[in-house]
């Protein structure tokens, strides 16, 4: 059973519900007829009734396993205007402007995890990083001690030497432009134990560089070299080392000429990036140029299930996604 295979048959063991706020692009509604045939996740998709319907019947899907709510009709929506007023009252917002809000199918979809109607929420076809994230950290929130949400891809090529079984997990690509080093630290703890939660490997962390162990200076090498000492302070079980060239980190005969001491060079299953602009240039070189499959991006820190896509995505993305925030759901 290959890597998106075990994701959704991990998931049917205990269906969640799944909220699709973007039912009006076509990727979505072919995402949720096959989602709903494959029975690994009940969706729930938001937007006009009639409209979604004739879609899904034109596509040859049936709507009827499928829960379809118009957030202009639903019953749901002033119970949701004033719980979020009640969330942002203190910022200013009015009872009109949460009213307002609360007909973007974003919010709408993001108070149903929040008001546990749906257990999570995928979104970002057609909205971009921040408008999902906003809506998440608004009405969500982050998972009680995170100091910061950030994103993996698990990259997947099955005739790969590199990584592990096939699978190399990539962070941060989605979310964080410039982290600190104890915001990088804390990035690479949390790529580290999802890692092992979807991939079931023992993570070996490589922090990425232009510089292997002091081979090159400057301020962008000092900040890898204090996030590598936070991580071993604060998993000190973890094997994790940097900073490491690309090559130092996942070709065996190059770690070991550059790095012959280290417990990860050569061997890395997780790297992380030492900014967004290497992180999400990375994962679309290797997916474009490679041929590699990116099963992602998951975000890591919400308090409940919450995932961003790429606008890039396709139907097949947007199933894997559904699957991982399923396991991501309590």
């Amino acid at each position: 059973m290959d890597f998106v295979q075990s994701l959704r048959a991990k998931a049917a063991e205990n269906i969640k519900t799944i909220v699709l706020p973007e039912a009006v692009d076509e990727r979505m509604l072919q995402a949720a007829g096959e989602i709903t045939g494959a029975g690994f996740a009940s969706i729930i998709l938001l937007g006009n009734e009639a409209s979604i319907t004739g879609k899904l019947t034109a596509m040859g899907f049936s709507p009827e396993k499928l829960t379809i709510i118009d957030p202009e009709l639903s019953t749901y929506r002033m119970e949701f205007v004033r719980t979020y007023h009640e969330m942002r009252k203190r910022k200013g917002m009015t009872e009109d402007e949460a009213a307002t809000i609360m007909l973007d199918p974003l919010f709408f979809g993001a108070m149903l995890v929040q008001k546990g109607m749906a257990d999570g929420m995928v979104a970002g076809a057609i909205n971009s990083t921040g408008n999902v994230l906003r809506a998440g950290f608004q009405v969500v929130g982050m998972a009680a001690g995170t100091k910061i949400v950030s994103s993996c891809f698990v990259m997947v090529k099955e005739e790969w030497a590199f990584g592990e079984n096939g699978m190399i997990v990539f962070g941060d690509c989605a979310v964080n432009p410039q982290p600190t080093a104890e915001q990088l630290a804390n990035i690479a703890i949390d790529t580290a134990t999802t890692a092992k939660a979807l991939c079931g490997f023992e993570p070996k962390v490589a922090m990425l560089s232009y510089s292997t162990l002091g081979s090159g200076a400057g301020d962008d090498v000092e900040k890898v070299i204090e996030a590598t000492r936070l991580v071993k302070e604060k998993a000190p079980n973890l094997m994790v080392d940097g900073p490491l060239q690309l090559d130092a980190a996942l070709v065996p005969a190059i770690g070991s000429s550059k790095a012959p001491d280290s417990p990860v060079a050569g061997g890395a299953n997780v790297i992380i990036f030492p900014d967004l602009d290497a992180g999400n240039i990375g994962y679309k070189l290797v997916q474009r140029l490679a041929g590699a499959e990116a099963v992602g991006p998951v975000l890591q820190g919400m308090a409940k299930g919450v995932n961003d896509l790429s606008r890039g995505c396709n139907a097949e993305d947007i199933i894997n996604v559904v699957a991982i925030t399923a396991l991501q759901c309590k």
